[in-house]
């Protein structure tokens, strides 16, 4: 197996899509109520290369939905990063990338990989893996309305025989998306069992864009792996950097160096949760006790593995205010 020293050169720092240079080749994954705009401008601090928004309703843009376009607002701090859309009718879905062309996203990326069944289940995300002639008619729209360069996300495909992830990566290719990203895993699957990096080769193999890896990145390591067996362009980062950003930083130091650097100190995750649950309240700009609760989840990764968690969970979940958490987060993380 390729080991640091022998795959350094090769993942550098940057990495190219399309015409677009970016700083790294470890990316966050689009997370639906997880990468908001404070999460990813925390990630984007810590090395990020790219961020994604939420996953954005064509549907929701076409009927001047508020909330999906507050979701398409990106702040310098956080860029550069993709927009990313979902739907399933081609010229909604080309109304909404023209609709966003001025906002201040590098990208539009195209969802065909979610697997909840609220949108595979309407014919929308992974769904689209299952139609290719409108997979391609969806591509192209987009291409065609946005001024923006254009990628896809995809994964192996509906399930195990029906695992077109080559297929469909070759048709976004061939109606103009510079960048692919895989992951491993079938709509089948959902987030469990184990991603099948096999897949994100045989694309990298067979398109000539960008393809970006994802699925099982838990560590830096497994990074520096998925570069070595699959031959991608860049890795997307998902759920290992819900409560540990530094993930970034950590894995683009083993990229380079071949280092394997420590977890963060406790102080260090005391002050950051507290910052992130400060930034959470001025983006959301709403009453403190919304963003609280909003809060809650990240401080619950934060804390993740530290000595009674469960009960100093519960009391998280209980906490009204920012001055709450912080007298929390003392006693989780004591000096």
């Amino acid at each position: 197996m390729t080991g640091p020293a022998d795959f350094s050169k090769k993942t550098g720092v940057g990495v190219t899509i399309g015409q677009t240079a970016l700083r790294s080749k470890v990316f966050l994954a689009p997370m639906a109520g997880v990468a908001d705009a404070p999460f990813r401008t925390i990630c984007m601090r810590m090395g990020c290369g790219l961020s994604y928004s939420e996953m954005i309703s064509a549907k929701g843009l076409h009927h001047n939905d508020r909330k999906s376009f507050k979701l398409a607002e990106l702040s310098e701090p956080e860029l550069p990063a993709s927009i990313q859309i979902f739907g399933s009718d081609p010229f909604i879905m080309a109304e909404a990338a023209y609709r966003l062309n001025g906002m201040k996203a590098s990208f539009i990326d195209i969802n065909m990989g979610c697997p909840v069944p609220k949108v595979a289940g309407s014919g929308e995300g992974c769904a689209l893996m299952l139609d290719p002639e409108l997979a391609a008619k969806v591509v192209r729209e987009v291409c065609k309305a946005s001024v923006k360069p254009v990628t896809v996300k995809i994964r192996k495909g509906w399930d195990d025989e029906r695992a077109n992830a080559v297929e469909i990566a070759k048709i976004a290719e061939q109606e103009g998306a510079v960048a692919i990203a895989v992951h491993g895993r079938t709509r089948e699957q959902f987030y469990g069992g184990k991603a099948d990096w096999s897949v994100i080769r045989e694309v990298k193999n067979a398109v000539g864009v960008a393809v970006i890896g994802n699925g099982d990145i838990t560590c830096p390591a497994d990074a520096g792996k998925m570069f070595g067996e699959t031959g991608c362009d860049a890795v997307m980062i998902g759920r290992a950097a819900c409560g540990d950003p530094w993930i970034f930083r950590r894995t683009l130091k083993y990229l380079d160096e071949g280092v394997l650097e420590g977890l963060p100190l406790p102080e260090e995750r005391k002050a950051l949760a507290a910052e992130h649950m400060r930034m959470l309240v001025e983006h959301k700009k709403c009453p403190e006790s919304y963003a609280v609760h909003e809060m809650r989840k990240h401080i619950a990764w934060y804390i993740k593995g530290v000595p009674n968690a469960a009960r100093i969970r519960e009391k998280v979940f209980r906490a009204e205010s920012c001055t709450e958490v912080e007298q929390i987060l003392e006693e989780a993380f004591p000096c």
